[in-house]
């Protein structure tokens, strides 16, 4: 790791940030990156505190062993809840079904109100998240390099192909069509941890009825929705179990995910074989074509182009902000008529913006689409300096 110590106050300060640190990329929209990266941050109270206290460690070492858990097969519930400040939307507003996988839509969706899913991990290949919706269920489904979305609400399947020795291929289960589980939620986060950055250790609490450290992650800068982190590190393994957002003021969450209940034991390999049932609409989906380039927190504060000059990279750790170099005015068009973000969305100087409590995102009038965990003005002035 980078040379770290403690402040004045107890609290860690890391000079530099960790070399090798892993770039986690995503199958999701690029300009939608920072709302995932939120809405894997979902919901509740704080986890109860444990009753046998772990040893104990510096905030340094629960940051080494949350960086190097090796858990790759896992079972068991993830809990998710949002409070984001956005509009309710009245019965009418709402689509019929859920919004599609991976689209905008489908974010804003997952950043409302409360979700429970089913996770199931083996390896880097093998996934399944079967999210509960009401009288209805949804799966997605990562089999080595297909992918699978299903909504029994209305029997309808979409595969995607993911293509074989493809270097900007997920190296992880995150490339599930964006599925997330609260480790790869605290990876994001972790990434961002630098000096910049204040680091501390809390009272130790229990997930799922695994004790785990408290790790608790403040931005320095202004310059961020973002107000606080708490992820809880398994004491064993270092498994990341819960994450916890709070927003720069608030009192309380406005995201939080973790799990309710944990086996690491390997799931059997029926878990991720998956056949559209019969009578179900199938629908085969693109491979998007994106960016080689992706943020990994070590550019320098200027504009990053990807290979094609798609998308822009502004600012670094929690002041990044995510764009589109070129507009499209019909794509913006089609996002906005969304029902889940039409409502959401007010005008602004130069476009119109959608506003919640931890990640705002502006669509230009030209069809630019900016987003990031910071305040407005900045996404203005981002899409000012293009």
């Amino acid at each position: 790791m980078g040379s770290n110590r403690l402040g004045s106050s107890g609290r860690l300060q890391v000079n530099k940030t960790a070399p090798g640190r892993r770039v986690w990329l995503r199958w999701l929209p690029a300009v939608a990156a920072p709302a995932v990266i939120a809405a894997g941050a979902l919901a509740g109270s704080l986890p109860a505190g444990a009753s046998d206290p772990l040893p104990a460690k510096t905030p340094a070492q629960v940051l080494e062993l949350a960086a190097s858990h090796q858990v790759q097969a896992l079972s068991g519930t993830v809990e998710q809840s949002a409070d984001l400040g956005l509009p309710e939307l009245p019965a009418a507003g709402k689509p019929s079904t859920p919004a599609s996988p991976g689209s905008v839509a489908s974010v804003i969706e997952l950043l409302s109100g409360k979700h429970s899913a089913r996770v199931f991990l083996d390896g880097k290949d093998n996934a399944r998240v079967q999210v509960m919706d009401q009288l209805a269920e949804r799966d997605v489904v990562r089999h080595g390099s297909d992918v699978w979305f299903y909504s029994s609400k209305d029997n309808t399947a979409a595969h995607l192909a993911l293509p074989a020795h493809d270097p900007a291929q997920p190296k992880d289960h995150q490339g599930a069509g964006g599925v997330h589980t609260p480790a790869e939620v605290a990876q994001q986060f972790l990434s961002k941890v630098d000096h910049t950055t204040a680091v501390s250790v809390g009272p130790d609490v229990s997930v799922a009825g695994r004790a785990a450290y408290n790790l608790l992650i403040e931005p320095r800068s202004d310059a961020t929705l973002v107000g606080k982190v708490a992820i809880a590190v398994d004491g064993r393994n270092g498994l990341p179990l819960s994450v916890q957002v709070t927003a720069r003021g608030a009192d309380k969450p406005a995201f939080s995910s973790g799990f309710t209940s944990l086996s690491l034991a390997v799931p059997d390999q029926s878990v991720f074989a998956f056949t559209p049932p019969p009578g179900s609409t199938v629908k085969e989906l693109p491979v998007q074509d994106k960016s080689r380039e992706r943020p990994d927190g070590s550019h320098q504060d200027a504009m990053h182009k990807g290979a094609k000059g798609q998308v822009s990279v502004t600012g670094t750790g929690w002041e990044t902000v995510v764009g589109t170099v070129h507009g499209n005015a019909s794509a913006a068009e089609s996002v906005l008529k969304d029902p889940l973000l039409s409502q959401a969305a007010v005008a602004v100087p130069g476009g119109r913006l959608l506003s919640t409590a931890l990640v705002n995102v502006l669509v230009t009038d030209d069809g630019r689409i900016f987003a990031g965990m910071v305040p407005p003005e900045r996404l203005q002035s981002a899409a000012a300096a293009q």
